[in-house]
């Protein structure tokens, strides 16, 4: 999934006419940096939620033959749901219909992948019972990417992580500067954010002596049983959900990706350092 809804207010004014998917850095838009990117993992079948001229982007992707993938579209035309509701909304995506094999494999053969769907319902939100059959047919991970990133972080090497551990959620993390630090234990278990007092909840920390703050990248990959445990409605966070989750047990994992390169394009000044570094970055997106 491509979370692509969000308003893009920092990158004002380039989004007084777009959405921040279609903002341009050396001539291509955001979001065909990032289709591209997952197709070169071989990742083929994506849903894309969409809010700020989401026609713009359903007409983009029409102009450009989807560029030759299976994409969706989850519409959050009243309500912008944040990440974790933009997620619920379309869990039917991954929980619905005949799935059909790997979308990308972590080794040469037999781990997870993305898993497909050919049933069309967005209105619908994962239950138990739609929970079980889909695990009845696969236990296969799925990937969830910002838009508004880019990064040459290998996805293989992330799901293998993911899938040999066991993990609910795997999130790709850094050692670096960041507003919303996550903390994470000796075993790169979630044990907390680095938020103070006053913004603190019960769910925030857990208690533990040793913290390893570190920057969530906005990649995440999630295996579907999480989707059942969403029990948040309307407008909410994912990271709100991964806090709750590890509070109660459940692994949620840091991705070390220091080796990587990595950049939010979130603002202007983003854009225009992105473009110097795609000249020197081969193997960027």
């Amino acid at each position: 999934m491509v979370l692509a809804a969000g308003l893009g207010t920092r990158l004002r004014p380039l989004t007084d006419s777009r959405p921040k998917a279609l903002v341009e850095i050396a001539g291509r838009t955001l979001l065909e940096i990032s289709l591209k990117g997952l197709r070169s993992f071989g990742i083929t079948e994506v849903i894309i939620n969409v809010h700020h001229f989401a026609d713009m982007v359903v007409d983009y992707l029409k102009a450009h033959n989807n560029f030759d993938m299976r994409i969706e579209i989850s519409r959050e035309d009243h309500l912008l749901l944040d990440t974790g509701g933009g997620l619920k909304k379309a869990a039917w995506f991954f929980l619905e219909g005949p799935h059909q094999g790997l979308a990308f494999e972590a080794t040469k053969n037999k781990t997870g992948g993305v898993i497909p769907s050919q049933a069309r319902n967005p209105g619908r939100v994962p239950t138990q019972s739609s929970t079980d059959a889909a695990r009845n047919t696969s236990e296969k991970p799925f990937l969830l990417h910002n838009v508004d990133v880019i990064s040459n972080i290998d996805l293989r090497r992330m799901l293998q992580f993911h899938s040999e551990r066991g993990a609910l959620a795997t999130l790709a993390v850094q050692s670096r500067a960041s507003s919303r630090l996550l903390l994470f234990d000796d075993h790169l278990q979630l044990i907390g954010r680095a938020a103070p007092p006053a913004a603190a909840t019960k769910e925030d920390v857990i208690p533990c002596e040793a913290s390893n703050p570190l920057a969530f990248s906005g990649i995440h990959i999630i295996s579907p049983r999480l989707l059942a445990l969403l029990t948040e409605t309307g407008v909410f966070s994912i990271i709100d959900v991964y806090l709750r989750l590890a509070a109660q047990g459940e692994k949620i994992l840091a991705f070390r990706a220091d080796e990587y390169y990595w950049r939010d394009l979130g603002r202007p000044a983003d854009l225009s350092q992105a473009v110097l570094d795609l000249q020197h970055e081969p193997l960027l997106w």
